[in-house]
C-alpha cells in the first residue's frame, strides 16, 4: 500500500505539475502558486470544518508552519531558478530534494537491503535522467546564481516532504492545513512586497482550481504513505513526479523525448520494481 499510494501522489504531483505549467506560460508563476495554494487553504479548512474539530494537541501546526515555509520558499526558487537558467538543469538539481527525505529516514532507522537500497538509487537516478538533464552544459543565456537557486529548491521542497512526515504522526488534515495557511501567508507577504498586480482571467480560474486541489491531494497521498510505511521509500517514489510531467507533454503536447529521457523513465520504473520485490 505504501508504494501504491506513493506513486498515486508522485503522479498527481506530476499532472498538477503539468497544468501549472501551462498557466504560467499565460500568467506569471507567482500568480500561479499563489492563487492554486490559496483555493487548496479553503479546500482543507472546509475539511477541517467539518471533520476535523476539535483540534488535536501535538506539535503538528509547528512542522505543519514549518514544512509550509519550506515549502513556500522551496516553490519560490525553483521558479527563480527556470526564470534565470535552462529548465535542463535547473529541474534536475531540485529533483534531488528526495535526498533529504532519504537521509533523514535512512537517519530513523528505515530498513535497507540490496535490493531496496538498488532500487533506490535506480529510482533516483531515473527521475534525475528523466528531467532531462541538458548533458552538453548549462546553454545559453543561462545565469550562474540559477544553479544555487535549484540547490535552495531541492532543500526547501525536500524539507517539506519530512515535515509532512513528522506532522503526520500526528495529525495528517491538520498538518496539511497548517501547511496551507502557511505557504499562503508566505505568498501574500511576498506579492505585498513586490506589489504583485493580480490579473486572473475568468477562463483560467478552473485551471487553477484543478492546480489547487491536485496539489492538495498529492501531499495528502504522500502524508498517508509516509504513516503506513518508511520515509525513504515514500519519498524516493513521491518524487518521481517529473516522469509524469514529461510523459504528459510527450502525449498531449508531442513533446519529443530525449533518448537520456527514455534512459531515465525506463530507470525509474526498474527502481519501481526492485523497490516493490
Amino acid at each position: 500500500m505504501t508504494i501504491a499510494i506513493a506513486l498515486a501522489a508522485s503522479v498527481t504531483w506530476g499532472t498538477s505539475d503539468f497544468i501549472a505549467g501551462l498557466l504560467s506560460a499565460r500568467l506569471p508563476a507567482r500568480t500561479v502558486v499563489t492563487c492554486s495554494q490559496a483555493v487548496a487553504l479553503v479546500a482543507i479548512s472546509v475539511v477541517v470544518l467539518v471533520i476535523g474539530l476539535p483540534l488535536p494537541p501535538g506539535s503538528w501546526w509547528v512542522w505543519g508552519a514549518l514544512g509550509g515555509v519550506a515549502e513556500g520558499a522551496g516553490l519560490l526558487a525553483l521558479y527563480t531558478g527556470l526564470a534565470r537558467g535552462p529548465m535542463g538543469i535547473v529541474t534536475p538539481i531540485a529533483g534531488l530534494g528526495v535526498l533529504v527525505p532519504v537521509i533523514v529516514g535512512l537517519v530513523q532507522g528505515d530498513p535497507v537491503t540490496v535490493l531496496l537500497g538498488a532500487g533506490i538509487l535506480l529510482a533516483i537516478a531515473g527521475g534525475v535522467l528523466a528531467s532531462g538533464p541538458e548533458v552538453e552544459g548549462r546553454g545559453e543565456g543561462g545565469d550562474a546564481t540559477s544553479i544555487l537557486y535549484a540547490v535552495l529548491a531541492a532543500v526547501g521542497l525536500g524539507t517539506a516532504m519530512v515535515c509532512v512526515d513528522l506532522g503526520s504522526r500526528v495529525s495528517g488534515l491538520h498538518t496539511l492545513w497548517a501547511m496551507r495557511i502557511a505557504s499562503v501567508g508566505v505568498f501574500l507577504v511576498l506579492a505585498v512586497v513586490l506589489t504583485t498586480r493580480w490579473r486572473l482571467p475568468r477562463r483560467l480560474v478552473p485551471g487553477i482550481i484543478v492546480v489547487g486541489l491536485a496539489d492538495l491531494s498529492a501531499t495528502a497521498l504522500f502524508s498517508a504513505a509516509t504513516t503506513r510505511g518508511h520515509l525513504s521509500i515514500a519519498g524516493v517514489l513521491a518524487s518521481l513526479y517529473p516522469v509524469t510531467t514529461i510523459l504528459l507533454a510527450w502525449l498531449l503536447l508531442r513533446e519529443r523525448l530525449r533518448p537520456v529521457q527514455l534512459v531515465g523513465v525506463a530507470a525509474a520504473l526498474a527502481g519501481i520494481a526492485l523497490i516493490a520485490a
